[in-house]
């Protein structure tokens, strides 16, 4: 049988091993999803959310051991794992409570001789393919919204985080959710691929890298399925002359470090007016120079490890690569003792004097690196905000919210903050464009894609 194990970027030991899914294992989830599903869809709204609400409820109570597996398997400080689980409930209650509306008939006529209706009916079997760096908030994404609008799930967990996948098998098992509607399935990429040309799977939903996406499209090339892509960033944020510079300084050292920057709406570059680029700068700095990178099981550890060696050296080699084109570094990695070359222990860093002829300024660094660059107008910061492949979200910090939403509907992309960074809505709908990706997951609009309209024309 073979398995694989999941290293700990903590100290690089194996923390879990997990043996690979069979073909027979596969055979069988597939049959199981088909055939829970069918009974599944005729399911009222009603009793779907109850089991998915108590689904949740099982998952918070097992929340401290829950978010410690976290933090062991990708490396995030314990003091921020819970965060995870709590934010996984928010969205999925959020998801349960407008299914009923969003779900029901759409009449377009009801006369005594023509009844005429759009009705949203379930595609069959999703699978979920769900990354290691926010494994519940993005599992949550399709996999409630599914549920609830009449889909079974196959979960298809990142082999860095699979307990994850036991973590949210078991709350549904405890909530009682019929056998065969919530899986999960441990394959690599090849088998991945196989399992979407099955006519068992009808949607797949993706969240990882752009290449990632490009992969999933192939192997779907003449299913005829949807598939819908959540996939990386470069996401910039425009500091304003009228801006709230404590506020901004705040918001964006969390926005480009969090999560020791490896989110794909995480900041990685920043614009700011000429008229605040200095005092900005000098707050940025001194912030970031307060972080405590260490273990992160100890309390005041506030960065955590990245998910390995090799990411760390991916991202450090992008940082050397700017400062050899001229750009300035002025973080000492040698002041955070933790952090190692040939580790996942990397300090965070912030560039001065980078343009976009830089890798760090074009090309996702998914690190705990960011670029800074001046700025004369509003129309500059945009035409560079806009220069880039990718496009999920942007931020604008100012006083003026007409000019903030002037500004954004100029920018390419899915989503525009004004005065916040690297949060996601479950009201608003979760998209990108250009690189990073197509589709859309949480608000109402979720379930459009989760289901497909059926049209009804009766006459009597």
């Amino acid at each position: 049988m073979q398995t694989f194990k999941v290293i700990s970027p903590i100290d690089n030991r194996c923390y879990a091993e997990r043996p690979y899914a069979t073909d027979d294992d596969i055979v069988q989830t597939l049959n199981a999803a088909t055939t829970a599903q069918k009974v599944w869809q005729n399911a009222s709204i009603e009793m779907r959310g109850a089991i998915c609400l108590q689904a949740v409820d099982a998952l918070l109570a097992r929340e401290e051991r829950s978010a410690e597996e976290l933090s062991w398997q990708m490396g995030r400080p314990l003091r921020y794992t819970p965060g995870e689980i709590k934010g996984f409930a928010e969205r999925a209650r959020y998801m349960i409570n407008i299914a009923a509306a969003k779900l029901a008939d759409t009449r377009i006529e009801q006369s005594a001789a023509t009844t005429r209706l759009i009705r949203r009916t379930p595609h069959g079997t999703v699978l979920s393919i769900v990354p290691w760096n926010y494994p519940y908030l993005t599992a949550v994404n399709t996999i409630i919204p599914a549920l609830m609008a009449g889909n079974s799930v196959i979960m298809k967990p990142a082999s860095q985080t699979p307990l994850s996948a036991e973590r949210l098998y078991d709350a549904f098992a405890t909530a009682g959710l019929p056998s065969g509607l919530f899986q999960y399935l441990f394959i690599d990429h090849a088998t991945t691929a196989k399992l979407i040309q099955h006519d068992a799977i009808n949607y797949v939903a993706f969240t990882g890298s752009t290449k990632g996406g490009h992969e999933i499209e192939a192997a779907a090339v003449g299913r005829f399925i949807d598939v819908g892509l959540e996939l990386g960033g470069k996401d910039p944020a425009y500091v304003r002359s009228d801006a709230d510079i404590g506020r901004a300084i705040e918001g964006l050292v969390d926005g480009a470090f969090f999560n020791s920057g490896q989110s794909c709406c995480g900041i990685e570059r920043i614009y700011v007016h000429k008229d605040q680029y200095r005092s900005f700068c000098d707050g940025f700095i001194a912030l970031t120079k307060e972080y405590r990178l260490g273990d992160p099981l100890q309390p005041e550890t506030t960065l955590g490890p990245m998910v390995n060696a090799a990411a760390a050296t991916r991202v450090r080699g992008q940082i050397n690569a700017a400062i050899k084109q001229g750009a300035t570094a002025t973080i000492d990695e040698k002041a955070f003792e933790a952090s190692c070359v040939d580790s996942p222990y990397l300090a965070p860093q912030v560039l001065l004097n980078v343009d976009h002829s830089m890798a760090v300024m074009r090309d996702e660094s998914f690190g705990p690196v960011v670029g800074i660059m001046q700025v004369d107008s509003d129309e500059q910061a945009v035409a560079l905000m806009n220069d880039s492949p990718y496009g999920l979200s942007a931020s604008i910090w100012t006083t003026d919210s007409d000019i903030a939403l002037t500004l954004g509907t100029q920018l390419q992309t899915g989503t525009c903050f004004m005065n916040r960074c690297d949060y996601l809505d479950p009201a608003l709908p979760w998209s990108g464009v250009k690189n990073s990706g197509k589709g859309c997951s949480l608000s109402a609009l979720a379930y459009e894609r989760l289901t497909h309209p059926k049209s009804f024309h009766l006459q009597r």
